[in-house]
């Protein structure tokens, strides 16, 4: 386990937040981690990398942001004589004080209590300098969103320093690290999928309302190696909050062109890559709206998450639909491949 307290900023990736960013975030994290030894193949391949769960507590110095309280799943990725890690968590948090149009209307940031969240971590580190005890410094990065469950939702990143203490149970009784052995090829031949997704989300129009949405995925992937799969396909964007938003722009700004019976639904096609450990797979998918009736943010998104393989044909996958760094919902599905 470890704990590093941190101290940091708040990046102005938006001009919307620049008046909530006044003072220097500090907090901490405090993570489990459960080390691997090549038991299983696929962690031979990553270098024996570490999986846990972590707790962060950060208080934003600003009257309006508040405190948040995250928790996570997390991968520790081992590098230079495993003295550099580099980690990776996903999870929830929890915001004390999100915008009320009444009480809180200044913090334009955050639209709910609960928000996803995302953390980096890259740290020097020395195990086991003493009896278990061992030391760590370097810095995390921090990213709170709703994606758009509920207005607003600028978000914020946080950049910080920290340095801590970490400390390894029973440091001596742990079994020597499986050679990797000779590498083997691995391929598969093209696949077939079938996604459905879905979720609620709302506009950037504070108070017009959640609204559920619809995406119908169809690609075609190609595993190449035990890590990696390549993915081209395309699929329809039915998100019920664009007829809301797009009745609010032909009322409130009808010099902007947007006809009331503009049609809301959109057409993607994307290229995408799974990065594959064992049964679970982290997704990037860059796409194209070749069918846009309304600009709504723009006509290029991406999307990142993780994909769960139930078995070789079923499987899950929850992901951020984003614009850039602009999340327009969180995604939860099911797909079949064949």
């Amino acid at each position: 386990m470890d704990f590093s307290p941190f101290y940091g900023t708040i990046l102005e990736h938006n001009p919307d937040i620049s008046h909530l960013i006044t003072h220097h975030p500090t907090g901490f994290v405090l993570s489990y981690n459960r080390k691997t030894y090549g038991f299983n193949e696929w962690e031979r391949r990553y270098n024996y990398p570490d999986w846990g769960f972590s707790l962060t507590y950060q208080d934003m110095k600003n009257e309006h942001l508040g405190e948040n309280i995250g928790l996570y799943g997390h991968f520790n990725f081992y590098f230079l004589n495993r003295n550099l890690v580099f980690r990776i968590g996903q999870g929830i948090a929890y915001a004390n004080k999100p915008y009320d149009k009444t009480n809180n209307f200044i913090n334009n940031a955050y639209g709910s209590h609960l928000l996803s969240t995302t953390y980096l971590k890259f740290d020097y580190i020395k195990e086991n300098l003493f009896k278990g005890l061992g030391l760590n410094a370097g810095f995390t990065i921090i990213h709170y969103s709703n994606a758009n469950v509920k207005a607003p939702n600028n978000s914020t990143n946080t950049f910080a320093f920290s340095a801590g203490l970490n400390y390894l149970f029973d440091a001596e009784e742990f079994p020597d690290y499986i050679p990797e052995g000779e590498r083997t090829k691995y391929s598969e031949q093209f696949k077939y999928n079938f996604v459905f997704r879905s979720g609620i989300n709302e506009s950037d129009v504070n108070g017009s309302g959640r609204f559920p949405f619809y995406v119908f995925t169809a690609f075609v992937d190609k595993r190449i190696n035990h890590k990696s799969t390549f993915l081209l396909g395309t699929e329809l964007f039915v998100s019920n909050f664009l007829k809301e938003y797009i009745k609010h722009q032909s009322i409130a700004f009808p010099e902007n062109g947007i006809e009331a019976d503009t049609d809301f639904k959109r057409v993607g096609i994307f290229a995408g890559h799974e990065l594959r450990f064992n049964k679970v797979a982290f997704i990037t998918h860059l796409g194209y709206y070749v069918y846009w009736p309304v600009e709504f943010e723009n006509r290029l998104y991406n999307r990142l998450g993780l994909k769960r393989y139930f078995s070789d044909t079923l499987f899950g996958v929850i992901n951020v639909h984003s614009h850039g760094a602009k999340a327009e919902a969180v995604e939860f599905g099911i797909g079949i491949r064949l």
